[in-house]
């Protein structure tokens, strides 16, 4: 029995969508049933990663869990101690957790810590596990240019090996229906390291108008998204991923897409010319 949380999410739907074409034992733990997607054989569960009790009953009989990583908030890693607390309880005997690369205690991407603290938490808990930790989403690469057609962000000449949702999760099915991954910690990346200029160049190409990269400054870059609500913490998130592309911690490319969904990764221009509305608010 694999169950799947996040499956009413981009990434966990796709993996739930995977298994259950390969008729896997299959359950979904979501945390509004109304919106899990309908899927053959597979059982829905209700139950939010901080509900500790909701989340043993939601677990009980499964082998393999996969741990999508829960939402950005400001309490998401005691969100993930209580889901794998809760899971151990249950009797789940391997986890697989959906970090992020270059997941560390002193990562320059704040969020990125969160992850590393995940996963020392789940090492720490006495079950099997497996850590997938993805590049950034590329699927998410056009969202980075405004409606003015300009990227703005401390990155400098840093790269990124921007991967697409759709092969992170054909190598999560792949690591979830085999244990001889059991201990692995695998970096999930796209199979070219851009920098923003590059990416900004694909877009543009894209959308037929010109879409640029404009680098910021630390302080400017808080500056800049100080108006949009956000509290402090998110918009630290915000500014820091930009910076571990200028640092290089992004700057990382993997044969794992290849290498366990049996498939290259797609690029950007290759998504964009697959997705022409990906790019329809830059036009």
């Amino acid at each position: 029995m694999y169950a799947i949380t996040g499956a009413t999410g981009h990434l966990g739907g796709r993996v739930a969508a995977r298994l259950a074409e390969h008729r896997h034992d299959l359950r979904l733990v979501v945390r509004d049933a109304a919106r899990a997607p309908q899927l053959e054989g597979a059982d829905v569960e209700e139950a939010a990663y901080g509900d500790f009790d909701a989340m043993r009953a939601a677990l009980v009989g499964v082998d393999s869990l996969l741990l999508v990583s829960a939402s950005e908030a400001a309490d998401r890693l005691e969100q993930h101690r209580t889901a794998v607390r809760a899971a151990a309880a249950a009797g789940v005997s391997r986890v697989v957790y959906t970090s992020f690369l270059a997941a560390a205690s002193d990562a320059t991407f704040t969020f990125a810590r969160d992850h590393w603290h995940t996963e020392e938490f789940i090492r720490g808990i006495g079950v099997s596990f497996t850590f997938l930790r993805p590049s950034l989403y590329l699927d998410l690469a056009p969202s980075w240019a405004g409606a003015d057609r300009v990227i703005r962000g401390p990155a400098g000449d840093g790269r990124v090996a921007w991967v697409a949702r759709d092969d992170i999760a054909d190598v999560a099915a792949a690591i979830l229906t085999d244990d001889v991954h059991d201990g692995q910690t695998y970096d999930v990346t796209g199979r070219e390291a851009l920098t923003l200029d590059e990416t900004a160049q694909a877009l543009s190409e894209a959308a037929g108008r010109e879409v640029v990269y404009r680098p910021e400054s630390m302080d400017e870059a808080r500056s800049s998204r100080a108006d949009s609500g956000a509290e402090a913490w998110e918009i630290e998130g915000w500014v820091t991923s930009y910076a571990a592309i200028g640092t290089g911690e992004l700057d990382v490319v993997s044969d794992v897409v290849d290498d366990l969904a049996g498939h290259a990764p797609v690029t950007l221009r290759e998504y964009l010319a697959a997705r022409p509305e990906a790019v329809a608010h830059l036009k």
